[in-house]
């Protein structure tokens, strides 16, 4: 007898999607009950196995298919669910329902690394996906982009050729998730378009902080229909609440060591602490003239960028992120993103990439997920009714009704009406289209030199140093030497200086060229800030043992919770400190602690100036590494016995845990980065020790 709220079936007698696990005794998929799943089914105890046992087929043969085909590019992801609340400030350009004001939309959304396998590390250089899945009630619309504004390639022809460079040899199947190696840097030193994006990839944008401080966006120029009828071009922008900030080399080669699941641990963690990720949508906005052009720049070329100086970010919703998947396997892998999936006032455009996207994504669901029915797994079914009249294929599992699969039908009382644009319905905005047939680009397409140009000189000294040194570092690791020479000959039509600093790294000469020598900048490309901003979901380490102030942790944590920071206490050892009602949990042992996990590291007073080599590798760390250093009391014993001036930027320094070091400690972690130490720190690897 079926349980009412439990082992119902509906009218079709088909179990509901809910009831996925949640019986009380184990069964077989088709519900019976199993007396035994730690035997199989033999002839005598001894006996050979019998192909009569259907539980142990089917229990194996599962297993075997767990794992479905990984994806080509983006297998290394995490994602969390959220709601999206439009503004309102984008109804005078698109007639989207869901970007009316106060409209709440649900959302799943997925980072990711491009090149790496599933097992690869969250730290590694590379592009990040950034997909946003709206369940609007008009339809699903994914935004399906990247942390970087540009792309490598002009048109999707070549991505396969690309992640083919990207990926590792195929002869011995490495390097894993990187792009230093010979094949990479011979595909986008001969096709000069990619400079762009490579340049922000060699940049700090390449080493993410955490999926909470990442710029996102849409990379494409899209077409916006307001209810009107009236159109604009638009490019889409994601803008995190927490500031946009990066790892240093060093700390990105370190985790990906000490903890692979760097970025998706920090994702999880802070979304169960109750600090949830924060993203604002923005859009920039250019008149649709029938140019495709703004003020001069093609916006059909996806390696081209608008700088926010001609073109400002409007900001028409935000996106919050504060539950994680249940499982990851059914949500996070099985989750399903394509640039088609579009709603009523969103349209896309004639980018060659953007167009060979639209037929990629959704080839590489059927194979991925096993055919057409992909969109009925729970994490891809819109939240909205659908009447698709689309029918079988491999796991179709619902259970079309109906005798008449076709428009128009008398059969089935002329069911399911189409919609015009009044009743919802998608129709596209009219244009013309014209032209000869050609395998051709445009000539805007031809300058692939400004823009990195644009990009570099917008930087900090310490932005532009850490190129230098990534280019220095990948370049190094390329065996042919007419590759590196290629590249050099690209960089010196970017910026003179740029290439001869990379050259002198490689001990090659530096190639002369013509970089373009009056080129504006843009301050809204640089991650330095000069206005601290929210500290919520960073972590302040705290180094203390069983003689320091207890008292004082426990008030800097409460201000910082206050804050939707965390403070860890790390102590030489595992367990409490303190005795009876005043003892304090460890969070970390001084084994366990690297200074990547940290935003700051303090000392408690009456911390014992113990030098142990691992308290003084996690010190001279966060040092190098720009963190705010600090200690109140006599803590500052143990900075100074391992070569931390007192009086360096950075350091803060108090006699106790009161507000003013308090108020110093927030404004630090807000500017992410002590970056006038930065000097210093390339000056000399580590603070010298006394």
């Amino acid at each position: 007898m079926a349980t009412p709220g439990k082992d119902a079936a509906d009218s079709t007698g088909s179990a509901t999607r809910e009831l996925s696990q949640t019986g009380s005794f184990l069964t077989t998929a088709q519900g019976l009950r199993l007396p035994d799943t730690d035997h199989s089914l033999k002839a005598g105890e001894r006996g050979p196995s019998l192909l009569e046992d259907f539980h142990l087929r089917e229990k194996i043969t599962h297993f075997d298919h767990e794992r479905i085909p990984e994806r080509v590019v983006h297998a290394r992801g995490a994602a969390a669910h959220g709601v999206f609340e439009a503004y309102g400030t984008a109804e005078s350009v698109t007639r989207a329902a869901f970007l009316r004001a106060g409209e709440r939309t649900d959302v799943f959304v997925r980072f990711s690394t491009v090149l790496g396998s599933r097992g690869s590390a969250d730290t590694v250089r590379d592009t990040r996906g950034f997909a946003v899945k709206f369940y609007t009630g008009e339809g699903t619309f994914d935004l399906v982009g990247n942390n970087i504004p540009v792309f490598f390639i002009q048109d999707g022809i070549k991505f396969p050729d690309i992640i083919h460079a990207g990926k590792p040899h195929p002869d011995v199947e490495i390097p894993q998730a990187q792009s230093a190696h010979d094949t990479f840097w011979d595909f986008v030193s001969l096709h000069t378009e990619a400079t762009h994006h490579v340049m922000w990839n060699m940049s700090d944008r390449g080493i993410p902080r955490s999926y909470r401080t990442m710029e996102g966006f849409g990379v494409h120029t899209f077409r916006l229909v307001n209810a009107d009828g009236e159109t604009n071009l638009v490019k889409f922008h994601w803008k995190p609440v927490a500031g946009v900030h990066s790892l240093v080399w060093e700390e990105a080669q370190i985790a990906a060591g000490v903890d692979p699941d760097f970025h998706r641990r920090d994702l999880a963690d802070g979304i169960t602490a109750g600090v949830p990720l924060e993203f604002e949508l923005g859009i920039q906005v250019m008149p649709d003239d029938g140019t495709e052009t703004f003020e001069d720049i093609d916006l059909l070329d996806p390696t081209k960028l608008v700088p926010e100086e001609l073109a400002p970010v409007q900001l028409i919703g935000k996106l919050t992120l504060d539950r994680n998947p249940v499982n990851y396997f059914a949500e996070t892998e099985q989750v399903a993103f394509h640039t088609g999936h579009l709603v009523p006032g969103i349209e896309v455009t004639n980018d060659p990439l953007m167009q060979a996207r639209l037929f990629s994504y959704l080839d590489t669901q059927l194979t991925r997920l096993g055919g057409p029915n992909f969109a009925q797994l729970p994490i891809n079914a819109p939240h909205c009714p659908v009447n698709d009249m689309l029918r079988d294929g491999m796991h179709q599992q619902a259970v079309p009704t109906g005798i008449a699969p076709y428009r128009p039908n008398s059969l089935d009382d002329g069911l399911p009406e189409v919609a015009g644009a009044g009743d919802g319905g998608y129709v596209q905005t009219a244009r013309p289209v014209s032209g000869f047939t050609v395998r051709e680009n445009p000539v805007s397409f031809g300058d692939h030199f400004t823009q990195p140009a644009m990009f570099y000189r917008s930087l900090s000294a310490v932005e532009q140093a850490h190129i230098v040194e990534a280019f220095t570092f990948e370049l190094g690791k390329v065996f042919e030497q007419k590759i590196k020479e290629r590249q050099l000959t690209v960089l010196a039509n970017v910026d003179a200086d740029l290439c001869a600093q990379v050259a002198a790294g490689l001990g090659l000469p530096a190639p002369s060229g013509t970089p373009v020598e009056d080129v504006p900048v843009s301050a809204a490309l640089s991650q330095v800030v000069v206005e601290p901003g929210p500290i919520a979901g960073r972590k302040i380490g705290v180094i203390a043992d069983d003689g320091s102030d207890l008292a004082g942790i426990r008030k800097l944590r409460t201000a910082a919770e206050k804050l939707g920071a965390q403070v860890l206490v790390i102590a030489p050892h595992g367990g409490t400190l303190g005795k009876g009602r005043s003892v304090l949990p460890i969070d970390r042992s001084i084994l366990t602690a690297r200074s990547i996990e940290f935003d700051a590291v303090l000392v408690a007073a009456g911390t014992a100036p113990d030098t142990d080599i691992k308290t003084v590798l996690l010190l001279q760390e966060a040092y190098r590494h720009l963190k705010a250093l600090g200690a109140w009391g006599d803590g500052g014993r143990l900075l100074q016995a391992v070569g931390v001036d007192l009086d360096g930027p950075g350091v803060l320094a108090g006699d106790v845990v009161a507000k003013a070091f308090i108020d110093d400690l927030v404004t630090a972690l807000g500017l992410h980065r002590v970056w006038d130490r930065a000097d210093a720190v390339m000056a000399s690897a580590v603070p010298p020790a006394d």
